[in-house]
């Protein structure tokens, strides 16, 4: 079981933890759209948390952080299939399909899906009812975003929904990682995580064909090029930031990214990409992301 720290963290590197996990992870969803130009998205996203976990395990290490049991491990495991290869592996195997701003959209479920899988847990309590109005909310923002005709561009509904359901396994992740039994070190926990996942995402990727329809020299030097940003400021830093808030406060303050982050990846999307982003998208954004407001309102009332 996870304990508390001694002492609290200070507000200063709560608030610059929030802001990594707002901005950077918003641009992220930019920079894997890049990467899978010429990278094949599971053993993109696999040497993603492998680099990273190798990198942040081994510093953890160096630091002086005891060598993780079997219990551990098995939770890293877990954690590392849920948060990365459904969740993460769902979003960069979507975006073939499905242009960075709207994934990113799709992906601010998941503070409705983790009010619903608190719900489900035994033990969870029913929802308010301004958390009841965030549902409906944001599932009619779903609907207004997948309805046929009137976009800006189709939506492929099949990576529409991968996205949806990779948000509900991070939602998941999030909730039942408040009781596993992780390390004590928040950099030896992220650092085992993304070591599972990019084992599980390099596996699926094997699986998949993609390493023998993969040729490196077709590698473009802006997909390496966002390859390395996701390494360095999407899991390094990123996901980092975000295990380690999970640590130090509520999942509720934590779920409040989903209002920043497709907002900057709509943004990056359309300036940098040219992604179709028109009314009824925006709309659909609003819509979702006020759902997440009344969620997370709820939640932090409580």
């Amino acid at each position: 079981m996870n304990r508390p720290s001694a002492a609290p963290p200070s507000r200063a590197l709560v608030l610059a933890a929030f802001g990594v996990v707002y901005l950077v992870w918003g641009s992220t969803y930019l920079a894997i759209r890049v990467a899978i130009e010429s990278i094949p998205p599971f053993l993109m996203a696999g040497t993603r948390f492998l680099v990273a976990g190798a990198l942040m395990y081994g510093w953890s290490r160096l630091r002086g952080a005891p060598r993780p049991g079997r219990p551990a491990w098995g939770a890293a495991l877990l954690l590392g299939a849920l948060f990365l290869l459904f969740g993460n592996g769902g979003v960069v195997w979507a975006e073939q399909f499905v242009a960075s701003g709207l994934a990113a959209v799709l992906v601010a479920l998941m503070p409705i899906w983790t009010a619903l899988v608190e719900w489900a847990r035994p033990g969870g309590r029913r929802p308010g009812l301004m958390t009841t109005a965030g549902l409906l909310t944001g599932f009619a923002g779903v609907a207004l975003l997948l309805a046929p005709g009137g976009g800006a561009a189709e939506i492929h509904r099949v990576g529409a929904l991968v996205l949806i359901l990779a948000s509900l396994s991070w939602a998941i992740a999030s909730v039942i990682s408040r009781n596993m039994p992780l390390p004590e070190s928040g950099a030896q926990s992220s650092g085992m995580q993304m070591l599972a996942g990019g084992a599980l995402l390099t596996v699926a990727g094997l699986a998949t064909g993609e390493a023998a329809a993969f040729d490196p020299g077709a590698m473009s030097p802006r997909s390496l090029g966002a390859l390395l940003y996701l390494i360095t400021f999407g899991s390094l830093l990123g996901f980092g930031a975000f295990t380690w808030l999970l640590r130090v406060t509520s999942p509720a303050r934590v779920a409040t990214y989903a209002y920043v982050n497709p907002v900057v990846a709509v943004i990056l999307g359309w300036a940098l990409l040219g992604e179709p982003f028109g009314p009824r998208e925006l709309a659909a954004a609003a819509v979702i992301v006020g759902g997440v407001a009344l969620i997370t309102t709820a939640k932090l009332r409580a």
